[in-house]
C-alpha cells in the first residue's frame, strides 16, 4: 500500500496572478496533477516557482520586444500614446506567450 506524505513543508505563498491562474488551470484540466501536488504537499512551492519563472520571463520578453521594435524613451517623450499602445501591445504579446508557455501545460 502507498500512503502519501502528510508532513508538511509549511511553504509561505507568495505567488501571484500567474500562481493563480496555474491553479484554476490544474484543478479544471488537470486534476490528477493537482491531486497529485496537494498529496505531497507540494503545490504551494510549485505555484510559487511557476509564478516567479513567468514574472521572470514577462522582464525579459517585454524588455526584449521593445529593443526590437524601437520603443524607446525617446519616444514616449516624443508621442506618448503611441508609446502607451506600443508598450500595451508588447505586453499583450509577452503574456500570450508566458501563458501558453509556462501555464497552460
Amino acid at each position: 500500500m502507498y500512503y502519501p506524505n502528510l508532513v508538511s513543508t509549511d511553504e509561505e505563498p507568495h505567488y501571484g496572478k500567474y500562481g493563480m491562474m496555474r491553479k484554476t488551470y490544474l484543478k479544471e484540466h488537470r486534476p490528477a496533477m493537482y491531486s497529485l501536488y496537494m498529496l505531497e504537499d507540494r503545490l504551494t512551492e510549485h505555484l510559487n516557482a511557476v509564478d516567479d519563472e513567468a514574472q521572470e520571463r514577462m522582464g525579459i520578453l517585454v524588455r526584449q520586444m521593445m529593443e526590437k521594435q524601437g520603443v524607446t524613451e525617446e519616444l514616449k517623450a516624443r508621442d506618448q500614446m503611441v508609446w502607451v499602445g506600443a508598450v500595451n501591445n508588447i505586453q499583450n504579446a509577452a503574456e500570450e506567450i508566458v501563458l501558453k508557455e509556462l501555464i497552460y501545460t
